[in-house]
């Protein structure tokens, strides 16, 4: 389950992910501009964001195998036919609508790991499952931009549906509902209405999201064009940092599991990225070699909170509403990772690196008071 679980995760990364890749050809080859280019990249992101709550529904009425199937049937479908066009019109449509079906993997693989974890293992093993989002963006990165430069963007746009159809294959052949307690009152009430927990873990997904994109950004550019790395260099340690970040979610996953508590690692990796961001601007400003060393830790520290909370939404929402709360839960993060490269630009252009990284810090401080307690693992139910 917690493999295909992942690998769906993993086909909806390279289906939304994907197109940034075939930029560089859609402007060179195929005669778009930058922007055009850039707004057909971006086309499965709006198909996700419009569709995360209403899946969510789906999740939470039908079930996750239900929504896996007929999403990754969609993805499927669209991105085939996106494939077979040639226009940037075209492709823009489809690829938005195979976003909107690739989205259902992101509330439903997780609830199917939620769903079959025991909650003593279930921080472990949410882990694991976000490791799909960096594993899908490499396969991506290694597979569209070569396709695309060597057999075109038709050629390149085919490579996401064959991943979405292996998903698929993959999930009709393993995964089953977890099990869920008899519907009542109780498990029906609006988790919003009993307190602030829910909305308060939503808003400290948002407010880490911005040190994260903020590093995951300008990390790149920042070692070419302030340190003089290659381009190749800079490339090669950004990916190996991205491996220490997969690595960082499973360690937060196994701590809370460890203490028995979500919430509390959750506000120590808040804490972490305050004291981390502050020393990588300081350290940028002076131009010290340890500041190299700090992005990779900013790396690996600033992706720490994603399993936490999500885990901890969909325990504290319970089978019957998690969908949604899960959709409302990437919802509110998408829309700040959307915002951040170009706020975080405008910083970089005026002020600099260093104090854009510090200035990050912000954000992660602000988080730290709203994590809220949680009650002890041995009373959570997915």
């Amino acid at each position: 389950m917690l493999a295909v679980s992942t690998a769906a995760q993993a086909a909806s990364a390279v289906v939304v992910h994907g197109p940034a890749f075939l930029i560089p050809v859609l402007h060179r080859r195929e005669g778009l501009s930058l922007p055009l280019a850039g707004l057909v990249a971006a086309a499965p992101m709006i198909g996700v964001l419009l569709t995360l709550v209403v899946w969510g529904v789906v999740v939470d009425r039908r079930g996750e195998r239900f929504a896996l199937l007929t999403g990754l049937t969609g993805t499927t479908a669209a991105a085939a036919v996106a494939a077979a066009g040639d226009s940037p019109l075209w492709w823009f449509v489809w690829l938005l609508v195979a976003g909107a079906f690739a989205a259902s993997t992101n509330a439903a693989s997780g609830r199917v790991v939620v769903g079959w974890f025991p909650a003593h293992r279930r921080g472990t093993a949410m882990g694991i499952r976000q490791m799909a989002q960096p594993l899908g963006v490499g396969i991506a990165a290694v597979s569209l931009a070569v396709t695309a430069d060597r057999a075109g963007v038709r050629a390149a746009l085919a490579v996401p549906a064959v991943v979405a159809a292996l998903a698929l294959a993959a999930t009709l052949a393993v995964v089953v509902d977890p099990p869920r307690p008899a519907r009542s009152a109780a498990h029906a009430a609006n988790p919003y209405a009993a307190d602030r927990f829910l909305a308060r873990v939503h808003l400290v997904s948002v407010l880490l999201v911005v040190p994260q994109f903020v590093v995951w950004t300008y990390a790149l550019a920042w070692l070419v064009s302030d340190r003089g790395w290659s381009a190749g260099a800079a490339g090669t340690l950004v990916a190996l940092a991205q491996l220490m970040g997969a690595a960082g979610r499973i360690a937060a996953g196994a701590l809370s599991d460890r203490v028995g508590s979500r919430m509390r690692p959750l506000r120590w990796v808040a804490v972490t990225v305050v004291v981390t961001m502050l020393a990588l601007g300081a350290a940028a400003g002076a131009g010290w070699p340890v500041a190299v060393v700090l992005l990779v830790v900013a790396t690996g520290l600033t992706v720490a909170d994603n399993g936490l909370a999500f885990t901890a939404v969909a325990e504290r929402a319970g089978a019957y509403w998690s969908g949604r709360a899960l959709g409302i839960q990437n919802t509110g993060q998408f829309l700040a990772a959307a915002c951040v490269p170009p706020v975080a630009g405008v910083l970089v252009a005026r002020r600099g690196y260093a104090v854009t990284f510090a200035s990050a810090a912000v954000f992660a401080a602000a988080a730290v008071p709203l994590v809220p307690r949680d009650r002890d693992l041995s009373a959570t139910r997915p």
